[in-house]
Order: C-alpha cells, then sequence, then structure tokens
C-alpha cells in the first residue's frame, strides 16, 4: 500500500466516526427523559471539551509553530470574526449549525495534518487518526441531534450528509499530503485559522447548548472530552 494510499484511508476511517455517532444519536433510546436530557447535554459538553483541547493542544501550538506573532494572531481573529458572520446567518435562517461547523473546523485541519504528517511520521500519523475518530463520534452524536431537532429534518438525509463531509477527509488528507507537506507555514496558518472559529462556535453555542440546570454530568462530560484530547497529545508528542 502506497503512503498516499493509507494517507486516504486513515482519513476517510476518522471521518466515518461522524456519521456513526449520528447513528447512535438516533438509535439512543432513554425511557426517563430527565436521565436522556442529562445524557445527551454531557455528550454534547464531552464534544465541547475535546473541540477545546484540539484548539489548546493541536490547532493552536502546531499552527503557530511556523508563523510570526503578526501572522497567527490576525489569522485567529480573523476565524472568530468569520464564523461570527457565518453563525449570524444561520440564526438569520431559523437554524444554529454551529455543532456541524465546529466538527468540520476539527475535522479539516486535522486531516491536512494527518496527510502532511504520513509523509515523514507515519507512526505520528496513525495515532492522530485514532485520536482525530474519537472526537468525531462524540461531535457527530451531538451535531446529529443538534440537526435532527428542527422540524420536518430527516435523520435519513443528516445521516447521508455525514457520510459526505467524512469524504471531505480523504480530499483534505490529499492536499496535505502533495502540497502541505512541504508548505508547513501554509498548513500552520489553516489550523490557527480554524481555532479561532472553533473558539467563537465554542462559546457562543457549545457550552451554552450543554449547560442543564441543576445536573453536573455536562461539565465533568467536558472535562472527559478535554482529558481525550489532552490523553492523544501525550501519547503522540
Amino acid at each position: 500500500m502506497t503512503p498516499l494510499t493509507y494517507a486516504l484511508i486513515l482519513a476517510l476511517f476518522a471521518g466515518l466516526a461522524m456519521p456513526l455517532g449520528g447513528v447512535l444519536a438516533w438509535s439512543e433510546r432513554f425511557r426517563d427523559k430527565q436521565i436522556e436530557t442529562r445524557f445527551v447535554h454531557a455528550v454534547t459538553a464531552f464534544g465541547g471539551g475535546a473541540l477545546l483541547s484540539a484548539i489548546a493542544l493541536v490547532l493552536v501550538p502546531k499552527g503557530s509553530e511556523n508563523l510570526s506573532a503578526g501572522v497567527a494572531i490576525p489569522l485567529f481573529l480573523a476565524g472568530g470574526l468569520t464564523f461570527y458572520v457565518v453563525d449570524k446567518q444561520l440564526a438569520r435562517a431559523g437554524g444554529s449549525g454551529a455543532l456541524v461547523l465546529a466538527m468540520l473546523l476539527d475535522f479539516l485541519p486535522e486531516a491536512m495534518a494527518l496527510g502532511a504528517l504520513l509523509v515523514t511520521e507515519a507512526a505520528t500519523a496513525k495515532l492522530l487518526a485514532a485520536m482525530i475518530f474519537l472526537q468525531n463520534l462524540p461531535e457527530g452524536f451531538a451535531a446529529f441531534r443538534d440537526l435532527w431537532s428542527r422540524p420536518g429534518t430527516s435523520p435519513v438525509r443528516i445521516l447521508l450528509l455525514f457520510v459526505m463531509l467524512a469524504s471531505l477527509g480523504p480530499l483534505c488528507a490529499g492536499v496535505g499530503f502533495f502540497v502541505l507537506a512541504d508548505a508547513p507555514a501554509m498548513l500552520g496558518g489553516i489550523m490557527i485559522y480554524a481555532a479561532g472559529g472553533i473558539l467563537y462556535l465554542l462559546f457562543q453555542d457549545i457550552a451554552p447548548e450543554a449547560q442543564v440546570k441543576g445536573a453536573w454530568s455536562p461539565s465533568l462530560g467536558a472535562v472527559m472530552g478535554f482529558a481525550l484530547g489532552l490523553a492523544g497529545e501525550m501519547v503522540i508528542g
């Protein structure tokens, strides 16, 4: 198997966690609605913690390695401002979609990094693919529930959408393999920009959505999600 083929397979594997999370969200059933509410919010918070770990441990530190402060900070701010505009337009259209956007902003740059890493660090790329898969699973679960909550939304169409989004992973891995492996500053810029967008969506939409009055499981879920990212970064590092 060629390194390129391997990169594409790993990226597809990591991306398919999104529709798998959607299937789990579609099939879960709780008789007690209070327990179901707390569980769903805890999973949303877990995904938020994983996203925060991606910002703090991967996207910002790795992205800024080959950038000056004069480039990195404007790119980070531009990411936040861009997704402020996008989120505002989505709200006017009657839906959020913030969880899907955040999931993509996390997945696509990391898929590019996966393709770039496979050129020089194949073992690290394998671990990164496993970590992306574990992050995408709860994010896919929460994003599916978010979209499914809209009246008249078909769960089958959401799953097909998630499969299509997963197919972007190999495309991004190919870009990383052919282009960004020799352009670390460009890859870093993409990661920093995505980090700004995720941070905006995290505090504007995801964290408030995860809160349940009188329940502590969502906050603990966020800690566990961050711990997942921390464990992955320490193993990869």
